[in-house]
């Protein structure tokens, strides 16, 4: 399966904390949950350990909305 990612939706993932890298993960080996509207959702859980605006967190918790196009 072939997947574009929009350089608009980097953007974003990088503001949130996200990588390229753990997008690519979580659509391919996340966990489903529901979405709305021919979406598709999942999610994956990474262990984080680090500070991110200026609180700890143990864990990272990354959901990926995305559509699937016909070839």
């Amino acid at each position: 399966m072939k997947i574009i990612i929009e350089a608009h939706t980097l953007k974003r993932a990088d503001e949130r904390g996200a990588t390229k890298d753990e997008i690519y993960d979580v659509i391919n080996n996340g966990i489903d949950i529901g979405a709305k509207n021919n979406r598709y959702g999942k999610f994956k859980v990474y262990e984080f350990n680090k500070e991110r605006n200026n609180l700890y967190y143990e864990e990272k918790k990354v959901e990926v909305y995305f559509i699937r196009l016909l070839a």
